[in-house]
């Protein structure tokens, strides 16, 4: 029998319009009774869920940076634009020689069957009102900083004719792209701008529906296997599990023959992944689940164990039971690994990279850099920064640091959406802002030396 969901906006089927729906939404839902870092660190409050007709929306709407203006950094760090005028940057892959390659990508175009209905008319309108509405380039953009001066002056069109890419990854000669529906791979030799080769097909991943379609990519140390992040078919299993068939997943993919397998499950949205650099474990961020108020579920950060299972649908942060599901699986939710880390409710955490730079402020060493994209299921509004997570000893220790902030202006409106986050050849934190289009380059402040004139 499959799980059957319980929806709390399920009534707005009966609203006239979309607009009045959206003007619906936008009046009603909780507000938050705890603040944002309530929800935040190895154990989190998790109050009682809010049920309510129709649930909490808030989002925030798209004002573009204007002029030369920049997000806001931490006071031991400054920000310069990278690159701007991009189109929906939203994942970032530095290759070995420093080039940095930009996948430009959005949600593929939905079958028929996620097109009607009141619901998806609505959620379409709040995405357009949050700039994430916009046709995807389909392409990965390569960025090259030839003169050094942290602003790259060459831009080509690496890649073309993709299928809503997203994850990156070079093995030896050749380079994986994770496309929304399959994974594949293209040769590559160093100093490449451009690759015109077609596609080798490597394994499929899964598509057609997409609740969630970003596939996120990384591969181990002697790139022997590749493990592929892939979110659920829909919040909480309401299309039934038949379509969630290898997905809230991580994937284990051999590049050699194509064959795949489950590595680790349960997780809603599992999205940035990234190698720990002191015990060389697997971490991953997740999107955890929406619709249970302003104050849950937060997403995380954790370590990835093999054959492993994080509860959903049934159970959320462990073993808390998600009583929407119906019927429930016992066996599951008992054997529900509880994360390591919260990361605040509905604070869209989306890009990992760990600190490995010897170039930033040394209290920017060794832990986790997260891109939080931001809500639009709280009230207030949560995520929109980049923070970084000290670790000690492989492991989180201590609270988050905000190193990048400003993308929501004082009227709530957002000048950007940071996304995916990677460390440059120099050292320098990158960040892809898909709302800002822009990629922003992040490094220690410091004065510019002083050069003596020289003697005679």
């Amino acid at each position: 029998m499959q799980p059957r969901v319980l929806f709390l906006s399920r009534p707005l089927a009966r609203l006239a319009t979309p607009t009045f729906a959206l003007l619906a939404l936008a009046s009603c839902g909780d507000t938050a009774r705890y603040p944002v870092e309530a929800g935040m660190g190895p154990d989190p409050q998790l109050p009682k869920p809010v049920e309510r007709v129709i649930p909490t929306v808030k989002v925030a709407p798209v004002k573009r940076w204007t002029g030369d203006a920049t997000p806001v950094p931490a006071d031991d760090l400054r920000v310069v634009a990278f690159a701007r005028d991009l189109d929906h940057p939203r994942w970032i892959y530095v290759l070995p020689n420093g080039d940095v390659l930009v996948a430009e990508a959005n949600a593929p175009p939905r079958p028929k069957e996620e097109q009607g209905g009141i619901r998806n008319k609505v959620m379409t309108s709040m995405m357009q009102k949050a700039g994430a509405a916009t046709p995807s380039a389909d392409r990965i953009t390569l960025l090259r900083d030839a003169d050094g001066d942290g602003v790259a002056e060459i831009r080509t069109q690496f890649l073309t004719g993709l299928y809503s890419p997203f994850g990156m990854a070079l093995v030896g000669d050749r380079f994986y792209v994770a496309n929304a529906d399959a994974l594949v791979s293209f040769p590559y030799k160093a100093g490449d701008t451009h690759i015109t080769a077609a596609p080798k097909f490597i394994a499929n991943l899964p598509g057609g529906l997409n609740h969630h379609w970003t596939k996120s990519l990384v591969a181990n140390a002697d790139g022997s296997r590749l493990y592929v992040g892939v979110g659920s078919n829909s919040n909480v299993a309401e299309n039934g599990m038949d379509a969630e068939l290898n997905r809230a997943a991580i994937l284990e993919v051999d590049p050699a023959s194509g064959s795949t397998r489950v590595y680790a499950s349960g997780l809603r949205n599992p999205v940035g992944m990234a190698w720990e650099p002191a015990k060389q474990s697997l971490w991953v961020v997740v999107n955890e689940r929406d619709e249970l108020g302003s104050d849950l579920v937060p997403d995380y950060l954790t370590q990835v164990k093999e054959g492993a299972f994080y509860g959903w649908p049934y159970s959320y942060y462990g073993q808390h039971v998600d009583e929407r599901v119906s019927p429930q699986d016992p066996a599951k939710v008992a054997s529900a690994i509880k994360p390591d880390y919260a990361l605040g409710a509905h604070t869209a955490s989306l890009g990992l990279a760990f600190g490995t730079s010897e170039t930033l402020p040394s209290r920017y060493r060794g832990g986790a850099f997260i891109g939080q994209h931001g809500s639009w299921n709280r009230d207030p509004p949560s995520g929109y920064k980049v923070i970084y997570l000290p670790f000690a000893d492989g492991k989180p220790q201590g609270k988050p640091v905000t190193v990048l902030d400003g993308f929501l202006d004082s009227d709530g409106n957002a000048q950007g959406r940071p996304v995916g986050v990677a460390i440059d050849a120099k050292g320098g934190l990158l960040v892809a802002d898909d709302v800002g289009n822009a990629v922003w380059r992040v490094t220690a402040k410091v004065a510019a030396p002083v050069i003596a004139p020289a003697s005679p």
